[in-house]
């Protein structure tokens, strides 16, 4: 009976509607420039970075709540192990993007990847190194500022000072990720693609990041 009721009701959306809510924002998006509609173009641009926005930082929390769960569960010795195969997984799997490209063609592969976290960052240059700094943090940092290691989520902070904390105490778990990544080499017997280096005020000041010539 409740459910022929309900089948009597109006229909929330029109069949355009439902089409519309389909289709990909970046079509749409070029669909309104090719009209020439730039104020719709705009709101979907805005759509757009809302959306990888979203995606972006639900997935940072739930591998920050994986984490939380081995290192609450096993203990440090394992989330440690756990951080090494992970990360060494995918740095070598990056590995293929860098190998035998000059400086130049790696930096501009490096940043595209960095801008997927969609915040700005300033990239300096000497004559030994590139130094980037985030501004904020688009992961980890802004997870910090967000509140996630106090309640409600009370995601992980690994008490014990040691080589992935940067020996410093009660470090945020998801940045611990950064030590694996520093000693990683992404080519085969070279150094790593980039060095990270963690603020003394980790959600307050940025890190930086050094990629050597």
């Amino acid at each position: 009976m409740i459910g022929a009721r309900n089948m009597t009701k109006k229909k929330i959306f029109t069949k355009e509607e439902l089409k519309a809510m389909g289709e990909r924002t970046l079509d749409l998006l070029e669909s309104s420039i090719e009209a020439g509609d730039m104020e719709t173009a705009k709101k979907l641009s805005q759509r757009m970075y809302s959306e990888f926005l979203a995606m972006h930082d639900l997935y940072r929390d739930w591998v920050t709540d994986i984490l939380t769960f081995i290192g609450k569960r096993y203990g440090e010795e394992v989330l440690y192990e756990a951080l090494k195969e992970t990360v060494g997984g995918y740095t070598a799997r990056l590995s293929s993007r860098y190998t035998n490209k000059p400086i130049r063609r790696k930096m501009k592969i490096l940043v595209a990847g960095l801008r997927g976290h969609l915040q700005p960052f300033k990239i300096e240059e000497d004559d030994e190194k590139f130094i980037i700094t985030p501004q904020p943090c688009g992961s980890g940092g802004r997870l910090i500022k967000e509140g996630g290691y106090g309640p409600p989520y009370h995601f992980l902070k690994i008490e014990k000072p040691q080589p992935m904390t940067f020996n410093r105490s009660n470090f945020p778990v998801y940045c611990a990720h950064c030590y694996f990544q520093n000693i990683t080499a992404t080519e085969p017997g070279g150094p790593p693609l980039f060095i990270t280096e963690p603020s003394q005020k980790l959600g307050e000041k940025p890190c930086r990041i050094y990629v050597y010539k």
